[in-house]
């Protein structure tokens, strides 16, 4: 069973490519980030005539999640309970979904923008928030694992250069500590280093060459319970679908079970 996470940055925008990587691909549950779009205009026909059903919670130009499966889709929760909120608002960055054996959470963690903004605060209190939601299942017997887009490099050889961060979100103590208190509810990061390469980044920003100089980081993560892990056959960054005309600045991180 051959499972992923992508950060598609507008699901209008890539949607030829998302279409033509699913079929190339062969992977059976796609959790899904920054769809980008209301969920009446989420492309539910053109995945179903791939075979996948998609659940989706998204509210418009911002944020948005889904989990697209060709092997059922059960028991959707949509939204992450507990969820703090942010200016008055619950934003869409967490939906859960049972997939044949298993059960996963598509997430996009907020992105703190900067240290002394309230969305850092907002982010941290979001951590908290998940790991509460997930500690059940994370104890269970079942397969399962928290997916997406965590906004965190979880060390520093997760960023092509720490000095380019000094002061800046996504290598704080703090955001660093929230992911690994979120570990102690029983998950683990499942894609190994190394990979095919020796930094196994899933961003590089549009501006200033970042991907062809390999200016990245590793922030889309796949952490899971014990019975996943278990079954992990391969973890791979899809580097090559970063590539090209009309791509993502995330790549899609995919795992392969044996179930």
């Amino acid at each position: 069973m051959r499972i992923a996470t992508w950060n598609v940055n507008s699901i209008t925008a890539r949607l030829p490519r998302l279409l033509a990587w699913l079929e190339s691909s062969g992977t059976d549950v796609l959790c899904l980030q920054e769809a980008k779009v209301a969920e009446e205009q989420f492309p539910v026909e053109q995945l179903r005539e791939l075979g996948y059903e998609s659940a989706v919670h998204a509210t418009g130009r911002w944020n948005g999640v889904a989990v697209l499966s060709r092997v059922g889709i059960e028991d959707v929760v949509k939204g992450l309970p507990g969820d703090p909120g942010f200016d008055g608002s619950v934003e869409p960055r967490a939906i859960s979904a049972t997939c044949g054996p298993l059960r996963v959470w598509s997430v996009y963690v907020p992105n703190g923008r900067e240290v002394d903004h309230p969305h850092y605060a907002y982010k941290l209190q979001w951590f908290e928030a998940l790991k509460a939601a997930v500690a059940g299942d994370a104890a269970g017997r079942r397969p399962f694992a928290v997916m997406g887009d965590y906004n965190v490099a979880p060390t520093d050889d997760d960023v092509y250069d720490r000095a380019a961060f000094e002061g800046a979100t996504h290598v704080t103590v703090a955001e660093r500590a929230a992911l690994a208190s979120l570990r102690e509810a029983g998950l683990s990061d499942v894609v190994p280093r190394p990979l095919k390469y020796e930094h196994p980044f899933t961003y590089w920003d549009y501006r200033q060459l970042c991907f062809p100089k390999n200016r990245g980081m590793r922030i889309d993560l796949v952490y899971a319970n014990a019975p996943f892990t278990g079954a992990v056959k391969d973890a791979y960054v899809d580097r090559e679908e970063r590539k090209g005309k009309g791509a993502s600045d995330h790549a899609p991180v995919v795992v392969d079970l044996d179930l």
